[in-house]
């Protein structure tokens, strides 16, 4: 009986994924990529460095591991969302829908994107950026457009989202309020389908 108490008092260990996700939240707080310490890290989780040491060799393996997280949760899981509805008119509605709502916007990812001056996260954005505009021409193939003309679409709804970061987080006020969303993205729809 006491050593069911004591093994249900322990703390749960901490999983290299729980350090990654630390990372990228302290990334996303505004700290940017000098949020990424251990001590301060550890601190907030309730752990020692013991802990990082044990799932990492240095802070440049936690930043991998934590933007590995962020293109795994920001971009693959996403799209195997998407995935699940047929009509690729729908999945770009819904996507650009998901990704340009006035809940605000990811200020992970617009930390990152003025974080490009450090190799591993100009990496990952190469990586997530080719992925998704990739996977925006796939959607305008699916509609029926050439390949060169579905490339041009899929990097003009990549920047439209983008720049809707950019703003939501530079100037939030240019973007429509809630009541005006709808007709917003209706017009960048009718910009971006192609016309019959």
């Amino acid at each position: 009986m006491v050593m069911t108490q004591r093994r249900q008092t322990r703390k749960a260990r901490l999983s290299a994924h729980d350090w990654a996700d630390a990372a990228l939240a302290a990334i996303g707080e505004g700290g940017g990529l000098a949020a990424v310490a251990v001590e301060p890290l550890a601190a907030r989780l309730g752990a020692t460095k013991g802990s990082f040491y044990w799932h990492f060799d240095n802070r440049e393996a936690l930043i991998e591991a934590a933007l590995a997280r962020w293109v795994e949760a920001d971009t693959e899981e996403i799209i195997a969302t998407l995935e699940t509805e047929p009509d690729p008119e729908k999945r770009l509605r819904r996507l650009l829908t998901e990704v340009t709502e006035p809940a605000g916007t990811d200020p992970l990812e617009v930390s990152l994107l003025a974080s490009t001056d450090h190799p591993q996260v100009a990496a990952a954005l190469r990586q997530v950026t080719e992925r998704r505009i990739g996977y925006l021409s796939g959607l305008f193939t699916e509609l029926g457009l050439a390949e060169d003309e579905a490339r041009r679409r899929g990097l003009l709804a990549y920047s439209f989202y983008l720049g809707h970061t950019q703003l939501g987080h530079a100037v939030p006020s240019a973007l429509p309020s809630r009541e005006d969303f709808p007709a917003y993205l209706e017009a960048a729809m009718d910009a971006l389908l192609p016309r019959a």
